[in-house]
Parts: structure tokens; sequence; C-alpha cells
């Protein structure tokens, strides 16, 4: 069955960029359409299905949030994802009361895009596939789920999270106050841990040893790397403020403790490996030889140069062949003849025979 995709704004580049986007996914049933202004979008839904409202919400005209309650009229089942630039507390709250499936902050995470539309339109994730589980894995989800929810229960946070290095959530207890931003945050969050981990090995840690801390806003954050594999995220009201944020910093690395207990009892190891001086050195030497460069214009006047030069040795060979053949006589050596040879072959100057 055929899913339709409607794209709103005004600006064409941003049009051309989504559309390229979902063509990338190569499913035929995905029909993608373009409007550049919201009036123009109602006038397409009158007479198409709309499976996919993308929109952005600074529009000419209607906002991005009015028109997707104006197409919500017309099919009630439709999902939206908003896309804004603007950092306006009023706006943020508008759109986070409007019930999207997502909203995204230019410049858009396409990956994450992606992944959200396939999920509204209930298509095979292609971005972040789902893990396979067993027996083994149920009773860790089940295990890491009491120590997630004891924990939140203990400091009153609103979710925790049990993220893996791709970005999937792997446990979790409560909700973030805006679903909508959950996979953009985690995205996010995950470059972060690629960094500390990079970090970690500069400062040849043998394990990850830090934790960040973002207060105010929807919630306040708090993200800890667990293993090169594993990272937590706490969400939550005055977790930080001056009379709890020690409270909480120890609390946090208690379970952080826990959590890796419990997944080394699995065997995820939390080693870091440090890569030696001589493999960087090679590794370094060996990314940094170009290919392929082309030559600069010093190099390229003294390859003219070497040209001439053997074009014009190529024709003094041909002037002593030439001679030798015309005489009935060839040269003992190629290079060097004797005088008495180039007598007889008549080629010393002022000999009067």
């Amino acid at each position: 069955m055929d899913r339709n995709v409607l794209l709103v704004d005004d600006q064409r580049d941003i049009l051309r960029l989504l559309h390229s986007t979902l063509d990338t996914l190569k499913k035929p049933e995905i029909k993608v359409f373009e409007s550049p202004s919201g009036e123009e979008a109602l006038l397409h839904s009158s007479r198409h299905k709309v499976d996919l409202l993308v929109t952005d919400y600074l529009l000419p005209g209607i906002n991005g949030v009015e028109l997707m309650h104006k197409i919500r009229a017309r099919h009630p089942e439709a999902k939206v994802i908003l896309i804004s630039g603007m950092t306006e507390r009023k706006v943020r709250e508008e759109m986070l009361n409007a019930g999207a499936l997502a909203i995204f902050d230019k410049p858009i995470p396409l990956a994450d895009f992606l992944d959200v539309v396939e999920r509204g339109l209930g298509l095979v994730q292609t971005i972040f596939p789902p893990e396979k589980t067993d027996e083994k894995v149920e009773e860790r989800h089940a295990r890491l789920s009491d120590l997630l929810a004891n924990f939140r229960q203990d400091i009153n946070a609103s979710a925790v999270f049990l993220l893996n290095d791709r970005g999937l959530v792997q446990a979790r207890t409560g909700k973030l106050r805006d679903d909508s931003m959950e996979v953009s945050l985690i995205s996010t969050l995950m470059a972060i841990h690629g960094a500390s981990l990079k970090v970690a090995r500069h400062n040849h840690q043998e394990t990850l040893d830090s934790y960040h801390v973002f207060s105010g806003g929807d919630h306040d954050l708090l993200f800890i790397p667990v293993t090169p594999l594993y990272a937590l995220l706490v969400a939550g009201n005055d977790l930080v403020n001056d009379a709890h944020i020690l409270e909480t910093i120890n609390a946090l690395l208690a379970l952080r403790a826990q959590v890796e207990k419990s997944l080394k009892s699995l065997g995820v190891t939390g080693e870091l490996h440090v890569v030696s001086g001589d493999a960087k050195s090679a590794s370094a030497t060996h990314a940094e030889k170009p290919a392929d460069a082309p030559p600069s214009p010093e190099m390229e006047a003294l390859l003219k140069e070497a040209a001439k030069k053997k074009e014009k040795n190529h024709d003094m060979d041909d002037f002593w062949s030439q001679a030798a053949e015309k005489h009935g006589s060839t040269p003992v050596n190629s290079d060097v003849i004797s005088l008495e040879e180039a007598r007889k072959l008549g080629l010393v100057p002022g000999d009067g025979k």
C-alpha cells in the first residue's frame, strides 16, 4: 500500500534535501510530495491522502502547528514531524504540546530523520535495526530495569535509560517530558560518548571515568559512560541544584558500578585498548601519504625538460645508427667508438681522403 509523505517548507534547498534523503530508503511504496507553503499543502491534502506530514514551523501564512491541526482534521491518522530553527520558549512549548511524532532542530540529523520516518510509517527500521534477543538478554533487561527503576525512585527522577553505542535503548524506566525529541537527544549524547572514549584513550585511562551534567531546560540531564559499549542517561527536575547535586552524582556513580558489574557478568568488557606509539606512528604515516597528488608547477617544468633531453638523446642515437648502416659498419660499442672507426665512417672533419 502506498504511503504519501508531504514535505512543506518555503526553502527549496530544504525540500530537495529531505526529498533526496527519503529517496535513499528505496521503497517504492513511499510517494513524496512537496509544497512551499501551508496553503498549498492544504490544497494538496484536499485532493490526496497524507500519511506523514513533514513541515517547517515558520511558513509564509499559517505556521507548521496550525497546518498540522488542519491536515489532521482531514486525515486523523496522519503522523507529523515538525522542523524548526527557532529557540523561543513560547514556540517550543507550542510545538511540544502539538502532539507531533518528532521535532527536529535545524540542521536536521538525517539518519535520525529517516529512522523516525520509518517508524512513523510502520516500515522496517534500517538505520537502527532491532537486536536479536534470547533468554539471557531478556533476563539482563529485567535485572537492569529493576536497577534503573529503584534508582529513579530513590532520586525522584523522571526517566533513566541504559543506551548502547548505537543509540538503542537497552533498558528504561519513566519517560522524557518531550518524547518527540528522544531520538535526536540520544543521538547527540552518543556522540558525546564517543568523544569521552577518545579522551580516555588519549589520557591512557584503563576505564571510562567521566560524567556530563546539563542543567535547566525541560530537564536536568546527567549522562555517564558505563563501558565503551554502554552509557546511562538520567533526566529529572532539580537533580543538580546546589542542595542535591553531590547526592545525585554519588548515587549515579553507585548505579554505574552496579550496571557495569551486571554487564561484565554477561561478558561485556569495560576495558579500553590504547593504541601503542609505534602503531599510531605507522597509522599516521600511512594516512598522510598522498594519493595521486598532482605535481607542482616546478616539478612539471623539470619533467618537460627531462622529456626534451630524452628526445634529443634519442635523435643522436638515430644519427649514429644511420651513419653505421650507410657505411656498412656497426660500432662495437654503441656509446663509444674509436678515432679510426669514426674516420672510416667519414665522420672526422678535415680528413682529406
